[in-house]
């Protein structure tokens, strides 16, 4: 097998279980809240958990990009890998909100492992393949949204929220095991100079097209992440069920991850074909018009039917703008790229749920459904008006950006 297809499965699988254990943690935090304490301000609560480890990852990640172009993607990876399992199994122990926040603060300084994977496929695939492996990257993440939140509201129901967690951490040390001793990084050149984060932003400000690519990337996450924390709680209401709130919250997340795994090889054979500019303007057009549309419906089967067809067409988007990262890079300046795009998820991560608590407080989770749907309809509009300057064409094109190394 070429190593790239060995990569890309080992790596596929290694994100499948990291996205997992991630989505048995976090959707639930907002109903493990009162059971450490927290009995008001639960949304306020939930929004903070949310946003404070999305702020270290904007700290973090230029500097993990930096080391990564200079010592390679799987160091990243390894690490990344290494404080998720812990993070995850101190989580399990925690007795009050405080702690909790300390863990994923630590989080987001120190993690990773899922963008670094992207770097490495991105870098060590062929140019022709950059469409599809992204894709099926994202499809792994997806299938690992189905599995997460099944397997987590289900040890939830029955073993409780902490065994949930630490299960989330042992899941995490088996795809870095895997990481340590099947990954390969073959076309890896150290950057000749060391890179300091200030010289790496100094170098996309000269380069339009990655600008761009970060700029998406940070308004799609902030839209998207003002009604992400709060959906769990919406979700209960609809169902009229607290005591299984965290299996039916499960069920319906996994959804949206069905049809992300359903639909991602397809946008990213798509992608190769006619280009990531065009398919991002169709994720983000299908992503808007599906937010709006869970606003009739009061009950959770219809909810979940809206749930799926938005995942079918919002799965095209992250790929898409990983993919306009890559064309617009020079692979020696990839690691440093896609950890100013971290930087910029995790920014808008950071806002959105903070933004969203505050306004799901004034008003109603309704009121938030309209913020989040005209949010996104922004950012398609501004799609549209700077893709001009995206890289047009199919997935094979790319642009060479000097002083990039």
């Amino acid at each position: 097998m070429e190593t790239w297809k060995k990569n890309l499965a080992i790596l596929w699988f290694g994100s499948l279980i990291v996205s997992a254990s991630y989505s048995m943690v976090i959707p639930f935090l907002p109903l493990f809240l009162p059971q450490i304490g927290v009995h008001h301000g639960v949304e306020t609560w939930s929004g903070l958990l949310f946003s404070v480890a999305f702020f270290g990852g904007a700290l973090s990640a230029p500097y993990w990009g930096s080391l990564a172009d200079r010592y390679g993607r799987k160091p990243m990876i390894v690490r990344a890998g290494f404080v998720l399992f812990a993070t995850y199994t101190l989580i399990a122990f925690v007795h009050n909100p405080y702690e909790l926040l300390g863990l994923r603060l630590a989080q987001g300084l120190l993690s990773g492992y899922i963008p670094s994977s992207i770097a490495l496929i991105g870098t060590n695939t062929p140019e022709d393949r950059v469409g599809f492996a992204l894709s099926m990257m994202s499809a792994a993440t997806s299938a690992g949204s189905i599995l997460g939140p099944l397997l987590g509201g289900v040890m939830a129901r029955f073993f409780g929220n902490r065994v949930a967690f630490a299960s989330a951490g042992s899941l995490v040390l088996i795809a870095t095991i895997l990481a340590v001793f099947w990954v390969r990084e073959e076309n890896f050149v150290p950057s000749k100079t060391r890179s300091s984060i200030f010289s790496a932003f100094q170098d996309a400000a000269h380069n339009s097209t990655l600008l761009s690519a970060l700029g998406l990337n940070l308004f799609t996450s902030f839209s998207i992440m003002t009604i992400e924390p709060i959906l769990t709680l919406y979700i209960a209401q609809l169902s009229h069920s607290i005591a299984n709130a965290s299996l039916i919250s499960g069920i319906v997340f996994s959804l949206t991850g069905i049809a992300s795994v359903v639909f991602s090889p397809i946008w990213g054979r798509t992608s190769d074909r006619i280009g990531f500019r065009k398919v991002l303007l169709f994720g983000l057009l299908g992503g808007t018009v599906w937010t709006f549309m869970q606003l009739p419906f009061h009950n959770v089967y219809a909810f979940s039917a809206v749930r799926f067809l938005y995942g079918a067409f919002f799965c095209a988007v992250y790929p898409a703008i990983n993919g306009l990262v890559v064309k617009s890079t020079e692979p020696s300046f990839r690691g440093r790229a896609f950890g100013l795009s971290q930087t910029a998820n995790q920014l808008g991560n950071m806002v959105g749920p903070l933004v969203g608590g505050i306004v799901a407080g004034a008003t109603s989770i309704h009121g938030l459904f309209w913020v989040t749907g005209g949010l996104l309809a922004l950012v398609t509009a501004f799609t549209y008006k700077v893709s001009g300057r995206l890289p047009g064409g199919n997935a094979v094109e790319v642009e060479q950006k000097p002083n990039q190394s």
